[in-house]
């Protein structure tokens, strides 16, 4: 029997042998060959399959005829495309936050949650790529819709399935989002807090306002989805100082963590206090186990105390302090002994009332903070004392003396005599100096020691952080959209691109904007090699891959894809 029947192959290449002339010369031969495995020998052995012959009186463009060939017949595996031949760059794009992005999108499965409220339209149109790509604009580069689509997916990013993509596919996204933005919202959350292992005893929550660059305000109930809709701008009390424009008023619940929970969007005339109930009654049922409510002094009325405990319900809210009211005659009025519980924060407990129905006031106090507080009045009375010599001079009720007295910089700290002079208020300075550094608290939450309250409500400024974020990384502002709903899922994406970038700060330990400009370095090339275009990663620096092991995301794959063309030069 012949031996090579027992031959088992292992793998073809080209074989190169040489052999020395007596003159001293080489010659080289070139040979297709294959190893294959003698069992008889038990070893692998050289089989040529073809002898191509001396290797200086070959035509060399026969042998990358043939190797373009071979390539073209096997042109599905991308890893052939790679040949001796000169390359024509076409393009680079940037990809790396769109990666790291697509991976935290992957985790949090928001694809297959959108899809498959999107079935109910029976289409395949791509409208989950749709969303994905306003949410990764709002983090990479945020502008309008209208610039994502036309700007953005087609010269800015490398983008894969952004090509089915329409501008109307956009918005019927958002659309799709609005209608199902409980449902979504809350398998997010779940599966956030299972995968970062959130801290969700304690929900933070805020209001802020974002304005309009519109005059008239929004008068006309729009129905959509079987909903109606109020009218949302109207003008309001802005936290930004714009009291000319109509306004939405926007309130976000985070962790602890400063992870986003929910986002509300309130019509622009309505006060902090009257969103509570509205933000109890959407987290009713989220499982969130012992939950503790943080809200700030805008939150705090006695409707809203009585909503917040019913149903066991805990609260941890900021009092006002006015003159005559009980924070300033009852709590911060009451002697005793300050503890430090870390720097510059001290705090006392106070309790008003007896019995089950007594209330829990924490007085915190900060020594920094009042230095500066008293130092910034003290510069304040001396430029009134000034101001008020220089009107000695002159007229009593000149332009600048009514300024002075309508200024909110100025004149809580002025009076009038009965002659009409300006004079320093001691009184009113001497009043604001009991305020200076310190903060009151109120809570239900027996539990919970007098630090943890004190402690608790300081990372208020969680959510602090995330309007920031929002406002000046995600430009929530300019919307230009009109349509109720639309407006709602406008803060809905920039919600969700807010998530994105608090888990891939929470993994890494920097900032967003610093995160992104590492990734900024990852990009794809496309060129053109021979007969063949190619879609190639740059290559991944170390600092960059230790960045990416940071967020758990694998490095991105090398060749994206190799397309025939007719010629290098085809456009």
């Amino acid at each position: 029997m012949r031996h090579d029947v027992w031959r088992i192959r292992i793998g073809m290449y080209l074989r190169v042998t040489q052999r020395r002339n007596n003159d001293g010369s080489t010659v080289r031969y070139y040979q297709l060959a294959e190893n294959v495995w003698d069992p008889e020998r038990a070893c692998a052995v050289a089989h040529v399959v073809h002898n191509f012959g001396r290797a200086d009186q070959l035509d060399a463009e026969k042998l990358r005829r043939l190797a373009r060939s071979i390539l073209r017949i096997c042109s599905d595996d991308a890893s052939l495309a790679v040949e001796n031949s000169e390359i024509t760059i076409r393009e680079s794009r940037a990809y790396g936050g769109i990666w790291v992005l697509e991976q935290l999108w992957k985790e949090l499965e928001i694809g297959p949650l959108f899809k498959s409220h999107a079935k109910s339209l029976r289409t395949a149109k791509p409208f989950e790529r749709a969303l994905f790509a306003m949410v990764a604009n709002r983090a990479l580069s945020p502008y309008s819709k209208l610039y994502c689509w036309e700007q953005w997916l087609r010269e800015e990013v490398f983008f894969p399935g952004s090509q089915g993509i329409e501008l109307h596919h956009l918005y019927k996204a958002m659309d799709l989002l609005e209608a199902h933005k409980a449902e979504i919202e809350k398998a997010i959350f779940f599966k956030m807090a299972d995968l970062t292992n959130a801290d969700v005893d304690i929900i933070f929550y805020d209001t802020t306002s974002l304005h309009f660059e519109i005059d008239e305000e929004d008068e006309i109930e729009q129905q959509r989805f079987g909903n109606t809709y109020s009218p949302l701008r109207k003008r309001g009390h802005s936290k930004n100082g714009r009291t000319d424009a109509p306004q939405i008023v926007v309130g976000l619940a985070v962790t602890r963590d400063g992870f986003p929970v929910r986002s509300w969007v309130f019509t622009g005339n309505a006060a902090d206090v009257t969103t509570v109930e509205t933000v109890k009654k959407d987290l009713k049922g989220w499982r969130l186990g012992r939950c503790v409510f943080v809200g700030d002094a805008g939150m705090n009325s006695e409707e809203n105390r009585h909503k917040l405990a019913l149903g066991n319900g805990k609260y941890i809210l900021g009092s006002r302090m006015r003159a005559g009211d009980e924070v300033s005659k009852d709590v911060l009025a009451r002697p005793g002994r300050y503890h430090d519980v870390k720097e510059n924060l001290r705090i006392k407990e106070v309790l008003v009332g007896d019995g089950e129905r007594h209330r829990r006031y924490v007085v915190c106090h900060n020594p920094a903070e009042e230095k500066r507080q008293r130092d910034h009045r003290e510069k304040l009375v001396q430029l009134l004392e000034a101001e008020i010599a220089s009107l000695e001079q002159g007229d009593e009720h000149s332009k600048r003396a009514c300024e002075l007295v309508a200024s909110a910089r100025f004149g809580r700290y002025l009076r009038q005599t009965s002659t009409g002079k300006l004079r320093i208020d001691r009184a009113a300075i001497e009043e604001a100096a009991r305020y200076d550094g310190k903060w009151v608290i109120t809570s239900n939450d027996d539990t919970l020691t007098a630090e943890d309250l004190a402690l608790g409500y300081k990372q208020l400024m969680r959510v602090e952080c995330c309007w920031r974020q929002m406002k000046s990384g995600l430009r929530t502002r300019p919307i230009f959209h009109h349509r109720p709903w639309r407006i709602q899922a406008h803060v809905s994406i920039c919600v969700l691109a807010l998530l994105l970038e608090r888990i891939a700060e929470t993994r890494v330990g920097d900032t967003w904007r610093n995160i992104v400009a590492k990734l900024g370095t990852i990009k794809v090339v496309e060129y053109d090699r021979a007969q063949a275009r190619v879609h190639q990663t740059t290559q991944v620096r170390a600092d960059v891959a230790g960045l990416l092991k940071q967020l758990k995301v694998s490095q991105p794959p090398e060749i994206h894809g190799v397309t025939e063309i007719s010629s290098p030069s085809t456009a």
